[in-house]
């Protein structure tokens, strides 16, 4: 299973990113008086009694925004709610519930996952019976909190372990499970032509009048014995050309189906350059981190014009952060190729399940860290110390090191393209996250145990903080402990 995502909801100025900082025991988001400050969703990857989880910031449910983003706001409110195994339902204990506190509870009775009640601004014992108004919202447990006091962070982070989805890292059993794969591209490329060659009838309307598909269709079918679902969805137009109501929720459906998918197959027209939209979707694919094939379709049709090395060279050219990516030539009408296709699709599905033994890990990031060790940083040399995993789909490593700042972007991509080479899952996202390592951790230099000396000895993370005078850009340094890279 993937990494479990808690994730803060509520209207504006209750304090969510306030909580979201006091739980990551550091300032990463920004807080202010001002109501909708928080636009886009912030992660970061939390540790409490041995386990793991992402806590996701949101924007205030309701937020009128002064730039007319509020419709982009609340998309992502909505993602990060349709993602979350958890939700922290944040309120304000000193302002009493207000209306737009019921509407957020009544969204939420919508929604089957764990809730818990945080009453923010409970800035002492005797304001948490105040808090006990909220229960009439009925929804989860509720918690009084104050993160000005730090006041029951502890009580908080039990709650929400207690509600996490119970962890299984184990890799697939054996069997072959149901793989759901979405098939996204631009207009016109071809894909529910894809579809009704899969599922061997006319599922979908085929045109050549461009956005006939306009919500997300799932199609079950069959592949030697083996079941699938083929999720079709809208061809993308660029957004500044989404001007009716069915334009926005097409999009919106096709990167639903992009986030639900166990696969997902980026088509291509082999007449075509390499659009805008198409940039877009890989991006999008990218940063949700999913297994991805890019398909080149019509190949019949084309292929005369360029052979497949240039294609391969085009698209790898275009997208030099997608080079892990398999490409694969097709003829959607007639089948051909279809089966590799799928075939390969189910074996980067697996990929994406796959895990690998601490030991062998940590031999392998040892011997890449010796080929090339991290430059020095404020003249202290960056270490790491061992490196775990945590999840899957996609495999997502932790890596315990002394500075996290000292691991600059470009170091963290050599770590994943050399990791890339080792392991047996070379051609799905991997998702890293460098935490520092915490004082009573007793495991050192990949694994092994450290003396109490040594313990003793190390410096603290303060002892690393830049100087006034450093020029560099310390918004991108704080953030780099929580950086998922994919190569």
């Amino acid at each position: 299973m993937a990494v479990p995502q808690v994730v803060i909801i509520g209207r504006p100025n209750v304090g969510k990113s306030s909580i979201f900082n006091w739980l990551a025991g550091r300032r990463l988001a920004i807080v202010d008086d001002v109501a909708g400050v928080t636009r886009d969703r912030m992660v970061h990857l939390q540790k409490w009694n041995e386990r793991f989880f992402e806590i996701v910031d949101t924007g205030g449910i309701g937020v009128n925004d002064v730039d007319n983003l509020t419709d982009e706001i609340e998309r992502q409110i909505q993602i990060a709610i349709d993602s979350a195994d958890v939700i922290l339902f944040v309120v304000d204990v000193r302002s009493g519930m207000l209306p737009l506190d019921q509407k957020v509870a009544q969204r939420l009775r919508k929604i089957d996952k764990p809730v818990v009640l945080v009453a923010n601004k409970s800035d002492a014992p005797q304001m948490d019976a105040e808090a006990d108004q909220f229960y009439r919202l009925g929804r989860g447990k509720l918690v009084a909190v104050s993160t000005l006091q730090n006041r029951n962070k502890s009580d908080l982070l039990d709650v929400i372990v207690d509600r996490l989805p119970e962890s299984d890292l184990t890799a697939t059993d054996g069997s072959d499970p149901e793989m759901k794969v979405a098939i996204v591209g631009r207009r016109n490329v071809g894909k529910s032509t894809f579809v009704n060659t899969l599922a061997q009838a006319e599922r979908m309307i085929v045109s050549e009048v461009a956005g006939t598909t306009r919500d997300s269709v799932d199609v079950r079918f069959e592949l030697d014995g083996k079941s699938f679902v083929a999720i079709d969805t809208p061809g993308l137009r660029r957004r500044v050309s989404v001007k009716t109501d069915i334009d926005y929720y097409s999009t919106h459906r096709a990167e639903r189906s992009i986030r639900h998918a166990d696969m997902t197959l980026m088509f291509f027209d082999a007449s075509q350059q390499i659009s805008k939209v198409d940039k877009q979707l890989v991006r999008y694919i990218s940063d949700e981190f999913k297994p991805c094939i890019f398909v080149v379709n019509k190949w019949d049709l084309y292929h005369t014009q360029m052979p497949t090395d240039r294609w391969a060279t085009y698209l790898h050219e275009t997208f030099p952060m997608m080079s892990h990516v398999p490409i694969a030539f097709i003829t959607g009408q007639t089948g051909k190729n279809v089966k590799t296709l799928l075939n390969h699709a189910q074996m980067l599905y697996k990929q994406s399940l796959s895990r690998i033994g601490t030991g062998e890990l940590n031999r392998i990031l040892k011997e890449i860290i010796e080929r090339h060790p991290p430059p020095l940083y404020k003249n202290r040399k960056p270490k790491v110390y061992y490196a775990t995993q945590v999840g899957v789909q996609p495999p997502t490593f932790v890596l315990m090191v002394n500075m996290p700042k000292a691991f600059s972007p470009s170091y963290q991509r050599y770590l994943i393209s050399s990791f890339r080479d080792a392991v047996p899952f070379p051609e799905v996202p991997i998702k890293i996250y460098l935490k520092k390592r915490e004082s009573a951790d007793e495991r050192d230099d990949f694994g092994s145990r450290r003396s109490a000396r040594s313990a003793a000895l190390e410096p603290h993370e303060d002892d690393f903080d830049a100087p006034e005078t450093d020029t560099g850009d310390e918004a991108s340094e704080d953030h780099l402990d929580d950086v998922n890279e994919e190569a």
